[in-house]
């Protein structure tokens, strides 16, 4: 391994600490070993394999992205689990002391807190209420989590929160597990993925100790299930979980359960488990809006800035990522990490000049050609109309205001002129175009409804 590499991951590592925080830090960054940097992949060993495997799919983007920012030439993380007394890697050098110079200078991670109390997975610390970010999109769910949270009795159970890929779920589900443990300690949380659930509902089978499985599952005072949408096809899994979810809810023990999709959506899942998904609160996380993203930046920024004296990050820098990037928070943060990283390692200013520099291949990543058909079609979609409806002569409100959206969308999604876009929408004038705009602009500001409908036709067509 070249020394200028174990160097730059040395530096990298730092950034790491300060942008996750030293616990995590502590925990999960220190016991890596960097191995190798070849074909553009970083590969690592973790102790064990649960390490291994948690860094991978919790941390393996933060990682990227300082690493980009600190100009090491890699697209991909890889962890793996390093055997007992093994070397590092089969093509690394042996000799004594080498694996400790590939590893940030760190103590050993301290074990989770209640980890052999409850066995519950890893609680990230960065995942709490006082980080979560809410608006519009996620206000239910947030609310909702709340109570689980912090009352004292069970308003609805189970809770049932469900969006896409890094939109806060596990961040909701993580922040209400801390919060207990904070203000009712002597309850027992139980915290884990549906793959967790199955692996050891496999493991109780083969060990035959399917009574210490229920024991364990069923002496819990709040059970967390994360991405459960894994168990759809399983039926063993499914029967277990189903028989574990009657057995707590009928002793009054809550359920909190996360899934990518609402359960009426789940493909495989039993009729009977999806309609118990459903008894109580079901809560959805809608994709996130311009504000949101904005709020969820200046939050990470401020943070950034007071764990960075000197570190200057402009509003308009903010404002280009919370337009460009609408993919996912994980994306978003992601990005503004590897600001912060190339600043603080090369000693630039973050300015916009950097941002299009730094960010270059995630900016064009998000960027798509959207054209005027797709605009149309998407709003016909939305408002139920038909396609001819945006070219025809139409005035009444039910067509025109819907037109004017696609307009809109027209002159701010692609590069077309006035007179082009107002050919296309049925051979009409640029000033009817220009108009148009005007007046959705004006009526986001004042119309919630409108608003919301822009972003979210924006959100899909930018996808």
């Amino acid at each position: 391994m070249p020394a200028a590499a174990v160097q730059q991951w040395s530096a990298v590592a730092e950034v790491l600490k300060g942008a996750l925080g030293t616990a995590a830090h502590a925990r999960w960054i220190a016991p890596l070993a960097l191995v190798s940097l070849d074909n553009r992949i970083g590969r690592f060993a973790a102790p064990t394999g649960f390490i291994a495997d948690y860094v991978e799919r919790t941390y393996a983007e933060d990682i990227l992205a300082v690493m980009r920012a600190a100009r090491m030439a890699v697209d991909r993380v890889v962890v793996t689990a390093r055997e007992t007394g093994a070397a590092p890697d089969a093509g690394c050098s042996t000799a004594p002391g080498a694996e400790q110079v590939l590893r940030p200078a760190e103590p050993a991670p301290a074990a989770p807190p209640h980890a052999e109390e409850d066995r519950s997975a890893p609680l990230d610390p960065r995942f709490t209420f006082g980080s979560f970010v809410v608006g519009k999109p996620n206000e239910l769910a947030h609310a909702a989590a709340r109570r689980v949270a912090e009352g004292e009795t069970i308003s609805y159970n189970p809770v049932f929160l469900h969006g896409g890929v890094g939109l806060g779920k596990t961040h909701l589900m993580h922040a209400i597990a801390w919060r207990i443990r904070e203000v009712r300690p002597s309850k027992k949380v139980l915290y884990l993925s549906a793959e967790q659930f199955m692996y050891r509902f496999v493991s109780a089978i083969r060990s035959r100790d399917m009574i210490g499985f229920k024991q364990e599952f069923r002496s819990v005072d709040v059970l967390m299930i994360d991405d459960v949408q894994f168990i759809a096809g399983k039926d063993s899994t499914q029967e277990e979980f189903f028989h574990t979810f009657n057995a707590l809810i009928d002793v009054g023990k809550q359920i909190v359960i996360s899934a990518d999709r609402a359960p009426g959506e789940i493909d495989g899942l039993e009729e009977r488990i999806r309609s118990r998904l459903q008894w109580g609160l079901v809560a959805d996380i809608h994709p996130t809006t311009y504000e949101l993203r904005l709020g969820i930046l200046h939050a990470k920024a401020d943070k950034a800035m007071i764990e960075n004296p000197g570190l200057v990050i402009e509003d308009k820098v903010l404002a280009f990522l919370a337009h460009r990037i609408v993919s996912n928070v994980r994306v978003l943060e992601g990005a503004l990490t590897r600001l912060v990283a190339f600043a603080t390692l090369v000693g630039r200013p973050i300015t916009l000049d950097t941002a299009h520099e730094c960010l270059a291949d995630l900016i064009k990543q998000h960027d798509r050609k959207v054209t005027i058909e797709e605009i149309m079609r998407k709003v016909a979609e939305h408002y139920c109309l038909r396609m001819s409806d945006m070219t025809s002569a139409r005035r009444a409100r039910a067509v025109a205001r819907p037109r004017q959206v696609a307009m809109y969308l027209a002159k701010t999604l692609t590069t077309k002129s006035l007179p082009d876009i107002g050919r296309r929408f049925g051979g009409r004038d640029h000033t009817t175009v220009m108009h148009a705009v005007r007046k959705i602009e004006q009526l986001s500001e004042t119309d919630a409804q409108i608003a919301e409908d822009v972003e979210l036709l924006r959100r899909m067509l930018e996808q």
